[in-house]
Formats: C-alpha cells, sequence, structure tokens
C-alpha cells in the first residue's frame, strides 16, 4: 500500500495524515495509557525505485512527530520491538532463514536466558549503575577520535545520564525500547564540533543512507556528506532549526547483546543499541537533572519535530569525558568500558 502510495499518490498528498489517527495518539496521552509498536522489515528493498524526494515528503508527518514528542517528553508508557520476517532476514541474513534471525533477536533481547525478565532487571539496574557513575563525574564534554571521527560533544552542567527503564509523567515504569544497551544524555545543542562519521547504514522510511558524515560548528550542523541516501538526512534537517542541532548522545559498550551478534540489522532499533550513537533534532526532558515533566522550552533543551539517531563507535572508535579543568579521562577503547562498575 505504501508503495502504491508513493508511485501514485499526488505530490502533494504524500504527508497527509487524517486526523482520526491523530485524534487516536491524543487520546492515548489523555488516558495516560500504553502504546506497544511491534515492527519488522517485510521487504527490506521495496521502496529503492522510488524517488528520493518523493520518499522524503512521506518522513516526518504530523503523526510521527506527534508520536516521538509524546515518547521524548513521557506522555505515555511505551515499549517499541521487533519480529522477524522472511524479508528481513534476507537483509540482515543474506538468507531469508526466519528461526535464524529469531534466534538472533532471542539473544538481543534476553530470550535466550533461563528467565528473560529476571535478566531484564538486572541488565537494566546495571545500565542504572553506570549512569550513575557518569552522573558523579559530571563531565564537561565527549571527545570522540576514530577513522573520519574527530568530535567533540559538549554537555551542559545540569545534564542527567539515564538508561532505557523510564517513567512517564504519571509514573508509570516502562522499557521503551527493547533491546536497550545504552546509557545516554541530553547535549548542550551549541557546543558540537567536529567531523564524525557513521559507522553503521542508518535506515529512514525505509531506505538506507550508507556512509553518513557530518560536520559541527558551534553545534549546527553544517555539512552533510553520504554515499547513499544523502537527500534523505537533508529532508529531515530542513524541517526546522533545531534539526540540526543534537538532542542526544548516547554510549554503548562491547557488551551489548545487539553488537555481539555481529549483525546490522537495517532498523535504528537495533543498530543504535549496537554501537555509540548521537541523535540530530529534539533532546530529552528526563536528560536534564530535575526536567521531568517539564517542557523542553522551560529546560532549555534543543526542540525539533524530529529525533534520528545514527551510529558512531565501535572497536576503531576512542571516547574520552572531559572534564570542567580539562582532564582526560577515557571511557571506552577497543569498545571496552573503562570506568569502575
Amino acid at each position: 500500500m505504501n508503495l502504491a502510495r508513493l508511485e501514485l499518490a499526488p505530490e502533494e498528498s504524500l504527508g497527509f495524515v487524517p486526523e482520526w489517527q491523530l485524534a487516536r495518539y491524543r487520546s492515548i496521552a489523555e488516558r495516560e495509557g500504553a502504546r506497544i509498536a511491534i515492527r519488522s522489515l517485510p521487504f527490506p528493498r521495496l521502496l529503492d525505485g522510488i524517488p528520493r524526494e518523493r520518499l522524503a515528503r512521506t518522513q516526518n508527518t504530523p503523526l510521527s512527530e506527534l508520536s516521538s514528542r509524546q515518547h521524548t517528553t513521557e506522555q505515555v508508557a511505551w515499549t517499541l520491538l521487533g519480529a522477524p520476517t522472511e524479508g528481513w532476514a534476507d537483509a540482515v541474513l543474506g538468507e531469508p532463514d526466519v528461526e535464524k534471525l529469531w534466534k538472533a533477536l532471542g539473544h538481543c533481547v534476553r530470550l535466550d536466558e533461563d528467565d528473560p525478565v529476571e535478566a531484564w532487571r538486572a541488565h537494566i539496574a546495571r545500565l542504572r549503575a553506570r549512569a550513575a557513575t557518569l552522573n558523579e563525574r559530571r563531565f564537561d564534554s565527549l571527545r570522540y577520535r576514530g577513522p573520519g571521527t574527530e568530535l567533540t560533544v559538549g554537555l551542559r552542567p545540569d545534564s542527567h545520564w539515564d538508561s532505557g527503564g523510564g517513567t512517564t509523567i504519571f509514573g508509570q515504569w516502562h522499557v521503551a525500547n527493547i533491546p536497550t544497551e545504552e546509557v545516554f544524555t541530553t547535549p548542550d545543542p551549541a557546543r558540537t564540533e567536529g567531523t564524525v562519521r557513521s559507522t553503521r547504514p542508518l535506515t529512514i522510511g525505509g531506505a538506507v543512507v550508507a556512509g553518513l558524515e557530518v560536520r559541527f560548528e558551534a553545534g549546527r550542523i553544517v555539512e552533510v556528506r553520504a554515499d547513499s541516501g544523502v537527500e534523505l538526512v537533508e529532508a529531515q534537517l530542513a524541517k526546522d532549526e533545531g534539526a540540526r542541532f543534537l538532542g542526544e548522545v548516547a554510549l554503548v559498550d562491547g557488551t551489548s547483546r545487539v553488537g555481539e551478534t555481529g549483525l546490522v540489522f537495517f532498523d535504528t532499533l537495533f543498530d543504535e543499541n549496537a554501537t555509540c550513537h548521537v541523535a540530530y533534532g529534539r533532546g530529552f526532558a528526563d536528560g536534564v537533572e530535575g526536567g521531568s515533566g517539564k517542557t523542553l522550552a522551560e529546560l532549555g533543551v534543543n526542540d525539533s519535530s524530529i529525533h534520528t539517531d545514527f551510529m558512531i563507535g565501535g572497536p576503531e572508535v576512542e571516547v574520552d569525558g572531559v572534564t570542567p579543568d580539562g582532564n582526560v579521562v577515557p571511557l571506552l577503547r577497543d569498545n571496552v568500558w573503562q570506568l569502575p562498575e
């Protein structure tokens, strides 16, 4: 249906969302409800023949913007997870072996443990402890060095590190992304400098962005290059001024269950949890000390209609924390976490 729409619909209709869909999402938040999204990649190459300009018009619709804003401001409890299909297995494994992909995903989401629920509780507790250690350190910035990457991301004095388990504004605890392997925070949007090269493909709207390189000046994205799909990134960056600034920085080490598979899933839900990543666009209120329940404007957090993660870590990328007085503390070397746990 999406392919038919992209092939045949009038240009001006491609971003249209019926009001009832928006009302449904608003109703979930008003009722302090929950949203469970199960997604897959049934036909990975289906949209390859669609002009990128038309594909870009279907991205960042009022519905996706509303959903993303509800998530980042914790208005609903939500969980996002994936289910294997033959097409997705073929894209990931080179063969339509659904059972083999189930095995890989089962490892990522800890279904191969004797007690998966207890394994998740222990995992989230470990991530929370790691976030607490970073909060105690109060780093002024993070520094990334690797092939094609010389990047410094400035942090706020009140940047708060968090993990995948969150609490809504009405008090419901939930694990938003399954899997999750990250600790993350909201950076200072004006203090990102340098160039970064993506270490994994980025999927936007069913199309792949490969070889992405981004250059920042005074926090703002000023140049974007890619081997393919650069038009999709540029279309997102053109949505509003906040799209060109970072809203998230996240650390992931080599103990990641996703990273252990050695697979590229062509789905940000999984690939962002394989390695370190950043996101351009909207930040998180919870990424600021005392930010829960406050608006991004009140907190001075970068705001945008988009939030797009792309992966920048790996064994060849060194990550350091820089203290306010300039001391450099190793955080990741060869994908190994360096701080005491």
